[in-house]
């Protein structure tokens, strides 16, 4: 009787443990949990100025305080836009909704926070990534 408890107990860890698992990555609702992607900022505010990296959507700083009182110097260029949008639908890695395509984007050369920065016709336009958790 003792052997077949504790077979019963062992069998069962694995499956508390995937079941445990399985959601984790889910909301209540059955949405993803994570960083807020351009269709949630578009639904929130249809004229964003925003655009898209691989992972991480980014939000014009420049009427951010604490953002503009860093002393943001151009660090490595990281990427360029190369589509404009307001569509949701298209937003990929590359795509801005305010931006014009061809617009380099830089890394700060000091800051470590999620800030990226844009060059418009000499002008630096710091974007802070809109970050989850």
């Amino acid at each position: 009787m003792m052997r077949l408890l504790l077979a019963l107990l062992l069998l069962s860890i694995p499956i508390l443990m995937v079941g445990c698992n399985s959601n984790s990555d889910k909301s209540t609702d059955g949405n993803d949990i994570g960083n807020p992607d351009a269709e949630q900022l578009l639904a929130a505010n249809k004229d964003a100025d925003i655009f898209s990296t691989i992972d991480v959507v980014y939000k014009n700083a420049e009427n951010v305080s604490w953002v503009n009182e860093l002393d943001l110097s151009l660090g490595d260029e990281y990427f360029e836009i190369t589509k404009q949008s307001t569509t949701p639908e298209e937003f990929e890695s590359g795509t801005a909704s305010k931006l014009p395509v061809g617009t380099k984007i830089y890394t700060p050369s000091k800051e470590n926070r999620p800030i990226l920065i844009a060059v418009v016709k000499g002008e630096k336009i710091p974007y802070l990534g809109v970050i989850e958790g």
